[in-house]
């Protein structure tokens, strides 16, 4: 009998890749819940959907009501829906609170009512951003450390705000209503249309634009980056690990590299040979950030497989066709940091 799935946000980055898996697997009944308003055109993936047996139900998921049409009997349940990427924090936070509060509390609410055994709530490292910043904590950072916002009132916490709401919440539903549930909580995953308010397709913009002298934005800051491939399995793997019950997981590389380490390798890609020059980078923006995986590669046997300069090629390739064959908008195109120090909202 096949496996029954439900990905809440399966048109995603990271659900979308889920479901290539688990379908290239052939043993598994998916249904994929979205709303499909992604930044870049979905004719590439509605065309794989077409080519298989994934049902689609297309919605507004923070309307309670759409829950109706979905069945009750989902072995796995991945909950991956909600508002990401940095400008969207510090242009919408109200969007952010409200999208990503109504999706958390519309799952809980709907599990309720349900058999569903397994239950994914993903989730990311900024939860625990503060508590580097503030109190000095190991990087890598393990599973169990103190999550911390280090300024309740920028928007720019607002979707770890909501994360953490999410954490909480499917833990303790799931105590109560008897589901397994596991947390996965990403550290920078990236990859072919990993949507555009992120750090790599910005910096590929600028580098199609020629800017020069090439402005490094934060460049001692660090980040460890991981292939969507690999951040996908390690889902799957926590998803499908019996042993592991209202757990917490780490899923990301465990290599810290600087943003100026990152800016000056895409720049190999475009055969950049002019000056690099430091400039401050967005308000809230952590100064560290790398996760300790060992839980997950002892537990879950997760393990990635690609290294982040190997990460990059299929990225930035994936940018750069993009950025030559559409016209830029407003909601793909690189926003000055400086624009953030000086709005007021």
């Amino acid at each position: 009998m096949n496996r029954k799935v439900l990905i809440l946000g399966g048109g995603g980055f990271i659900g979308s890749a889920i479901a290539r898996i688990l379908n290239a697997r052939g043993n598994y009944d998916i249904t994929i819940a979205d709303i499909f308003t992604r930044d870049q055109d979905d004719d590439e993936f509605m065309a794989f959907i077409e080519s298989t047996n994934i049902k689609l139900i297309k919605g507004d998921f923070t309307d309670a009501s759409l829950f109706d049409d979905l069945d009750k009997d989902y072995e796995d349940f991945y909950m991956l829906a909600s508002m990401i990427g940095v400008n969207n924090t510090l242009e919408i936070p109200h969007e952010i609170i409200r999208v990503n509060t109504a999706l958390i509390y519309n799952s809980l609410e709907w599990l309720k009512t349900t058999s569903v055994k397994n239950v994914v709530f993903t989730s990311t490292s900024e939860n625990y951003s503060g508590t580097i910043e503030r109190f000095g904590y190991d990087i890598p950072t393990p599973e169990d450390i103190p999550l911390c916002i280090d300024k309740i009132d920028h928007p720019r916490f607002t979707y770890a705000v909501t994360k953490m709401l999410g954490e909480s919440g499917f833990m303790n539903y799931a105590k109560i209503f008897g589901f397994k549930c596991k947390i996965i909580r990403y550290s920078n995953i990236i990859g072919p249309k990993m949507g555009f308010k992120h750090v790599i397709p910005h910096v590929v913009q600028r580098f199609l634009d020629n800017e020069k002298p090439f402005r490094i934005f934060g460049g001692d800051q660090t980040r460890s980056f991981c292939y969507i491939d690999d951040g996908a399995m390690g889902t799957i793997l926590a998803m499908e690990n019996e042993s592991a019950t209202n757990d917490i997981f780490h899923i990301g590389a465990e290599e810290e590299i600087t943003i100026e380490d990152l800016i000056k390798e895409i720049g190999k890609h475009f055969n950049y040979s002019g000056e690099y020059v430091n400039a401050p980078t967005y308000p809230g923006s952590v100064s560290r950030r790398c996760p300790d995986i060992t839980k997950a590669k002892t537990v879950l046997g997760y393990k990635p497989t690609l290294k982040w300069q190997e990460a990059l090629i299929p990225t930035v390739k994936w940018y750069v066709d993009y950025f030559k064959s559409h016209e830029k908008t407003k909601n793909n195109s690189f926003e000055e940091p400086g624009k953030f120090f000086s709005d007021k909202k």
